[in-house]
């Protein structure tokens, strides 16, 4: 397939509410403002950073579900470096 792709497997109603969550994410969480910052500084299309950053996102959702730690955000760092919160 040539050009543009589309999202549009998985779960509907996860989907929505993983595509919302960045957004909210976005503008109250400083560090990950930054990750997303970085990531279209890197020349990224909105888009496709957009998507990582929901995969991002349900990474650190599920890794707190299965671990159960309190959210403790680190520090925003004025170096790119790969994006964990």
């Amino acid at each position: 397939m040539r050009g543009r792709r589309r999202v549009w497997g998985g779960r509907a109603a996860v989907r929505a509410v993983l595509s919302m969550s960045p957004v909210v994410a976005t503008r109250a969480t400083p560090v990950l403002k930054a990750c997303y910052a970085r990531r279209l500084a890197a020349g990224t299309r909105k888009k496709v950073a957009f998507i990582a950053w929901m995969h991002t996102l349900l990474t650190l959702m599920h890794a707190m579900v299965s671990e159960m730690p309190p959210w403790q955000p680190r520090e925003v760092s004025a170096k790119p470096e790969k994006c964990k919160a």
